[in-house]
C-alpha cells in the first residue's frame, strides 16, 4: 500500500487532523477514484498521548478514518511536535533517543497504531529520528539510546508493530551505511529495521544498487520506504538564483557536493555558498514533488527513487513524503499536488502483481 504522509499538514489536535483529512485525504481519494486511501499519520506527542490514554477517543478516531475511506498502515514519529513553527531547523531533531520523552512518544504512536492499523495489513510502521543531530553525540548515549529501543520493543510486545530507523544528513547515524552498523547487533531486527527515506539517501551520493545490496546482506530490514526526492544541482556556479528561491528559514536544507571522489558537506542550503568549493555537483535535502522537476538548470532525484523501487525486496510500506509543498516556490493546489504525486508513484513504484 502507498501511503501520503500527513505531516504536510500542519493540525496538532485530533479536531484539527480531521479537518485537514476532510480538506485534503477525501478529496484526493475522490480524484484518484479510488475505493481507499493510505495516510501515513503524523501525531504530534501531545495528540499522540490524549489518544493513547483513551481508548474511546481512539475508536471515534478510527471511525473517522473509515468514514472517509482512509486507512492507516504507518505513522511518522520523527518530528515530535511544532513541525510547522516559524522555524523549525535543528527542533525536529529533539527530543532524542537518549530522552525519555522519545521513548513515551514512540510507544503512545505504538498505543495508537495499533488500533487504527488497517485490517488487511500485516505489520503497521512507525519512523523514527536516526537517534539525534550529530553532535554532542557520546558511546554513553550510544547505550542509553540502544536501552531506550528495548524499552520501545518491550511495549510492542506480540504486537506486529515494527519500528523504522530513519538515517539523514547530518545526523548519528548519517547514512544508510551508518544506520546499518549502529543497530546490527543492538536492536531486535524482528521489531527494529530500516527507514529508507530516498531523499536522504540520494543527498548523500550513495549508490541505490549497491545500498540495496549492503541491506540485503544485514541482518537489518527495510521496514518503510519514504517515497522523496532531493533537489539536484549539476553546475552550482550557474544555479545560485534559481537556488535562492529554494533557501527557505523554517526547514534544514543540508547539501552534499561529490567532486574528486568526495562528498563534501553543509549543513544549510545559505552555507554551502561558502562552506563548498562548487566543483561538482550538489544534491539539496529539499524533498521535491515526485510528479515533476523543476526549470532548468535544476532537477530531481527521482531516478535514485526508481532505482530503489526495483530492487526492493519483499513488500515495505511506501510513504510519499513531500512535507515541503507550504515552502515551495509556486506549490500550486494541494489536493491536485497529492494526488499527482500518488498517480506517479504508483505508475512508477509499485511492482507488478504487488498490492497497490
Amino acid at each position: 500500500m502507498i501511503s501520503y504522509c500527513t505531516n504536510v499538514h500542519p493540525a496538532e489536535d485530533v479536531g484539527g487532523i480531521v479537518a485537514q483529512l476532510e480538506r485534503y485525504a477525501l478529496p484526493v481519494r475522490e480524484r484518484l477514484g479510488a475505493d481507499r486511501l493510505g495516510v501515513g499519520l503524523w501525531l504530534s506527542a501531545p495528540v499522540a498521548r490524549g489518544l493513547a490514554e483513551d481508548a474511546g477517543a481512539r475508536k471515534r478516531f478510527r471511525a473517522e478514518l473509515d468514514a472517509r475511506g482512509l486507512s492507516v498502515y504507518t505513522l511518522n514519529a520523527f518530528p515530535y511536535g511544532g513541525f510547522h513553527d516559524d522555524v523549525v531547523k535543528h527542533a525536529v531533531y529533539r527530543p532524542e533517543w537518549t530522552n525519555p520523552d522519545r521513548v513515551a512518544y514512540t510507544i503512545d504512536c505504538v498505543n495508537v497504531l495499533s488500533d487504527l492499523l488497517a485490517e488487511d495489513a500485516s505489520y503497521g510502521s512507525i519512523s523514527t529520528l536516526p537517534l539525534a543531530w550529530r553532535e554532542p553525540w557520546t558511546e554513553s548515549d550510544d547505550r542509553r539510546a540502544a536501552e531506550a529501543f528495548g524499552e520501545v520493543v518491550r511495549a510492542i510486545g506480540d504486537r506486529p508493530i515494527k519500528l523504522a530507523v530513519e538515517p539523514e544528513p547530518g545526523c548519528v547515524l548519517d547514512t544508510v551505511a551508518d544506520a546499518l552498523g549502529w543497530l546490527s547487533g543492538r536492536v531486535d531486527p524482528e521489531h527494529v529495521g530500516l527507514c529508507l527515506d530516498t531523499c536522504h539517501l540520494a543527498v548523500s551520493f550513495a549508490d541505490p544498487a549497491e545500498t540495496l545490496k549492503a541491506i540485503a546482506e544485514s541482518d537489518v530490514d527495510i521496514v518503510k520506504v519514504q517515497a522523496s526526492a532531493a533537489l539536484h544541482v549539476e553546475r552550482p556556479a550557474e544555479a545560485r538564483e534559481a537556488l535562492a528561491a529554494f533557501a527557505e528559514p523554517r526547514y534544514l536544507h543540508q547539501v552534499r557536493e561529490f567532486s574528486g571522489g568526495v562528498v563534501r558537506k553543509a549543513d544549510d542550503l545559505p552555507e554551502a555558498w561558502t562552506d563548498l568549493p562548487g566543483d561538482g555537483p550538489w544534491r539539496v535535502h529539499f524533498h521535491m514533488p515526485l510528479h515533476q522537476a523543476p526549470a532548468a538548470p535544476l532537477s530531481t532525484t527521482t531516478d535514485v527513487l526508481r532505482t530503489v523501487a526495483a530492487g526492493l525486496p519483499g513488500e515495505p510500506h511506501i510513504e510519499v513524503e513531500t512535507y515541503t509543498w507550504s515552502v515551495l516556490p509556486d506549490a500550486g493546489d494541494l489536493v491536485g499536488g497529492i494526488a499527482a504525486e500518488l498517480e506517479w508513484a504508483q505508475a512508477n513504484l509499485v511492482k507488478e502483481g504487488a498490492s497497490a
